[in-house]
């Protein structure tokens, strides 16, 4: 019965990843709208900004209205932001360079701010959920299993496109129709079952001061900030990954499935391996293992070999594979009376995913390479982080 119920939320999770198309969309819309690295990467912007905007209130609100509410209120969200793409006319049958490509470029924005709110929701509301329908002990595992399949949406977002031109002649734009359809999909099946949400009676209702107050905690702080830099970080990577691709090392009509192949295709199998290990590997453990190896895969790039440099590429992927799923259960495991504030304090923190990525777009105007810096320093943090984690 336990199973019944977590198959939907997996399938929340897949929906959840949507909203990381804007890491290859940087790329589509820099060749579309012929914009600058800087420019295109706003498009991080805005579909990050709202983690920082919502999560909190939004944990506080679950905490009243229930986690399955606001599940199914972030598939809707996201769901009438694929729809204004649509509604002005990207959904894959023509290329956008038009004399309205402004206006489509803006509604564009609007569309991924959307999306980015229904993603937002999503993340505040699945990550706790998964643990009402998860076994005993089982919670840090499905929850990386959960992140596989959201890497799975996730890696929608570079592998359709191509294929779209390739085989049948469309524009990238039919993500968009296609991601409406999954998630209406998915929205009818989390409505259909019955989820017992684990609360403790003794414990006062969330608000905006129990959240913050939490802060006080030094371990809590440390982790969140984990999470806004190891955010920016991939976000960073997906986004430039592709730009890397064409502009030095000359793969511009695959570049996209390239990227996915070097990076998303290591996260997915890294969050399936991690699923299966966490259940027998202490977290703290594997999280510092799999930080080290994205050090040593960022440290890759910058051999000047194209080999290397993929080699590292792999070796961040995997590395990056658990390291949110592992910050997540870690600090929500220590304090499971407080997963609604966590998890919005947590799900803030992914408005890392908004302000990194410019920074690293900016820096990457200069050189492509040199823009690597910036989620290398961010990961630096992060290993520091599960240094500390791992001596606890």
């Amino acid at each position: 019965m336990t199973k019944n119920k977590t198959f939907p939320i997996f399938l929340a999770f897949l929906a959840m990843g949507f909203g990381d198309v804007v890491g290859p969309l940087v790329s589509l819309v820099k060749d579309t709208f012929q914009v600058s690295n800087f420019v295109a990467s706003l498009m991080t912007t805005s579909g990050f900004l709202m983690f920082g905007i919502l999560s909190i209130p939004i944990g506080v609100f679950q905490d009243t209205k229930g986690k399955k509410f606001i599940l199914s209120l972030g598939l809707l969200i996201a769901l009438f932001g694929l729809l204004i793409p649509v509604f002005f006319g990207m959904y894959g049958p023509q290329t956008i360079i038009d004399p309205d490509s402004n206006i489509k470029l803006y509604a564009l924005f609007v569309a991924i701010f959307l999306l980015g709110a229904g993603a937002t929701i999503l993340q505040v509301a699945g990550n706790p959920i998964m643990r009402d329908v998860s076994p005993p002990g089982r919670y840090s595992s499905n929850l990386s299993l959960g992140q596989s399949v959201k890497a799975v949406g996730s890696s929608l977002g570079f592998l359709i496109p191509p294929a779209a031109v390739v085989w049948f002649g469309l524009d990238w734009t039919i993500l968009f129709p296609v991601f409406a359809v999954i998630i209406i999909i998915t929205l009818i099946w989390v409505q259909s079952i019955n989820i017992k949400e684990q609360r403790a009676a003794d414990i006062a209702p969330a608000s905006l001061q129990s959240s913050f107050t939490l802060l006080k905690n030094p371990f809590v702080l440390m982790m969140v900030l984990g999470i806004f830099l190891y955010v920016g970080a991939e976000i960073s990577m997906s986004a430039q990954i592709p730009i890397l691709m064409a502009n030095v090392y000359g793969f511009e009509d695959f570049g996209l499935w390239l990227a996915w192949g070097l990076f998303f295709l290591p996260i997915f199998l890294g969050r399936l391996a991690g699923a299966i290990l966490l259940r027998k590997v202490k977290a703290g453990k594997f999280f510092l293992f799999s930080v080290l190896l994205s050090v040593l895969g960022l440290f890759f790039l910058f051999f000047g070999s194209q080999y290397v440099a993929f080699a590292g590429i792999v070796m961040v992927g995997l590395g990056f594979s658990n390291v949110f799923p592992l910050i997540f259960s870690i600090t929500v495991d220590t304090m499971p009376e407080r997963s609604n504030e966590l998890s919005g304090l947590m799900v803030t923190a992914i408005v890392g995913g908004a302000l990194v990525p410019p920074i690293t777009g900016a820096v990457a105007d200069l050189n492509v390479l040199l823009g690597f810096l910036v989620p290398a320093a961010c990961i630096i943090y992060v290993l520091v982080l599960a240094v500390r984690s791992f001596n606890k």
